[in-house]
């Protein structure tokens, strides 16, 4: 646990001296109604209030992160009487872990923070236990009207409407490909790329490109190389099964969470994602996709904006040849014939329900936090987007940018560009939390990825030990293999949601 700025001993003094020396004024304004159609001003008191943060940032986001809360404490926070002090908890698990054993008050748990920041599973359990507070009286309407749509309707999973997770940074998904290694095979096989804006049009140019691959070896058998791969396997299954037009989880009028496994659906998920996988054409072999193409296991990868800037410039194969590469960023394919959808993801912030004093502090924070240029540039430099609608515009991005002593890498630019975009023109979408929401997100990437993954390397083994290769491949493809996958995925989905 590491604070993000030793605070001076002198500041709480020279701020108190500060506040006397206003007279009168400074102890007797009355604090700001806390009600839907005030806004929070200032948070006056006789002493300063001291706020907390846990967070998970790391490495430049939290650099960036301290320097934001510094920025604070020496004017806003001097102004209105907060001090910020914040925590890195290292990871979004540790950090969830440990606020939860705080709000227990569990044996050697420290005092719960006043703001964290979460996932929406997270804010759903400590919600759970009453301890979260509702943001939304310390905003006016207008104010909340600000931000992203989608984003404040995350936070407001409780039957009573309250904003329990407030929009602070967000992210979602972008396609990135490989530019160089793309052009030579695209003009063999007469092919451009708006044959990838559809997850058809992927699985199809993925054969082609094995079938390429290995016809570049004439006297090697089977050796194509795979095409694509995605990070976050869960947010195909969760957001294509919603743009297909049956999302997996709905919830009733008790807020009591419904499953439904179509199977067509289902069968759909699996054909453009399992069966590719299966022939070798789509990879998951490194830690994250962007590692697959730094060694030449993949060209096109999905994943997330604040990934992108891990996307290689360079490929190295079999540790002694190395070549650059340029990339293309490309939107997130749809399913073919459906309105176009994209992942929101990204943790926001919670405030842990305590004294309407430091509540409203909280809030301070947050408003100030979340101000366009300042929220733009914090976003820019973490490869989050911004959280109100008016940042969303990639001129004032690159307006920002253009200022920056530390301008970011050029595919993470782009990379937010397009994001922007699908952030103003798709539907953004997000499995709302219950009990077991979490369980069942990780089951839904784990299950299609693992199975996929096994079979792969089944049919590997028989191919080395003489099988034919297409005749393998169609016994692991057919009706009668989906339906044995089907049975187990739909089954266990049901133990999973109905505990």
């Amino acid at each position: 646990m590491r604070k993000s700025r030793v605070l001076s001993l002198l500041f709480p003094l020279m701020l108190m001296t500060s506040m006397v020396s206003c007279g009168e004024n400074a102890e007797t304004e009355q604090p700001v109604e806390s009600s839907k159609s005030s806004s929070v001003s200032a948070n006056v008191s006789k002493d300063p209030v001291t706020i907390t943060i846990w967070h998970y940032y790391n490495g430049v986001q939290q650099m960036n992160f301290d320097s934001a809360v510094a920025e604070f404490n020496k004017t806003v926070g001097r102004d209105e009487g907060i001090i910020v002090e914040s925590y890195s908890k290292d990871s979004i698990a540790d950090l969830a872990d440990n606020v939860i054993a705080s709000v227990k008050k569990n044996a050697g748990a420290k005092e719960p923070p006043d703001i964290f920041a979460t996932y929406a599973e997270t804010a759903y359990v400590i919600d759970s236990m009453n301890a979260l507070a509702d943001l939304g009286k310390y905003f006016t309407d207008e104010e909340i009207s600000q931000y992203v749509d989608e984003y404040i309707d995350e936070g407001k999973f409780s039957q009573d409407d309250s904003i329990k997770i407030f929009p602070t940074a967000k992210s979602t998904e972008v396609m990135i490909l490989n530019k160089t290694d793309w052009q030579d095979f695209a003009v063999a096989e007469n092919i451009t790329v708006d044959s990838l804006k559809t997850w058809e049009g992927i699985a199809e140019v993925a054969e082609k490109y094995y079938n390429y691959t290995d016809a570049l070896t004439p006297d090697i058998e089977n050796d194509g190389r795979a095409f694509f791969g995605r990070d976050s396997v869960a947010n195909y299954m969760i957001v294509g099964a919603k743009q297909l037009g049956a999302e997996f989880i709905s919830f009733d009028d008790s807020g009591n969470p419904v499953l439904n496994v179509d199977k067509d659906t289902v069968k759909r998920l699996w054909q453009n994602y399992y069966v590719p996988y299966v022939k070798g054409c789509y990879t998951a072999q490194g830690r994250y996709r962007s590692d697959d193409v730094k060694i030449g296991k993949s060209i096109a990868i999905i994943c997330s904006t604040t990934g992108t800037a891990y996307y290689p410039s360079e490929v190295t194969i079999d540790d002694d040849y190395t070549y650059p590469i340029e990339n293309i960023v490309l939107p997130v394919p749809n399913f073919e014939g459906t309105e176009p959808y994209a992942v929101q993801q990204g943790a926001g912030m919670s405030v842990i329900s305590s004294t309407e004093e430091k509540e409203k502090a909280s809030a301070v924070f947050l408003k100030w936090f979340t101000d366009e240029e300042r929220n733009i540039e914090f976003s820019i430099n973490s490869g989050y987007l911004p959280v109100k609608k008016s940042a969303n515009d990639y001129s004032k991005i690159d307006d920002v940018n253009s200022k920056s002593e530390n301008a970011v890498k050029e595919t993470v630019l782009k990379s937010l560009e397009l994001a922007i975009n699908e952030v103003n023109s798709y539907s953004l979408y997000t499995m709302k939390p219950f009990e077991t929401a979490s369980e069942v997100r990780d089951y839904l990437g784990n299950y299609i990825q693992d199975t996929a993954n096994q079979s792969y390397q089944e049919i590997i083994e028989k191919i080395n030990d003489g099988a034919d290769r297409e005749e393998t491949i169609a016994e692991y493809i057919s009706d009668n293999a989906f339906e044995t996958w089907f049975s187990k995925f739909s089954s266990t989905m049901e133990s999973m949601v109905n505990k």
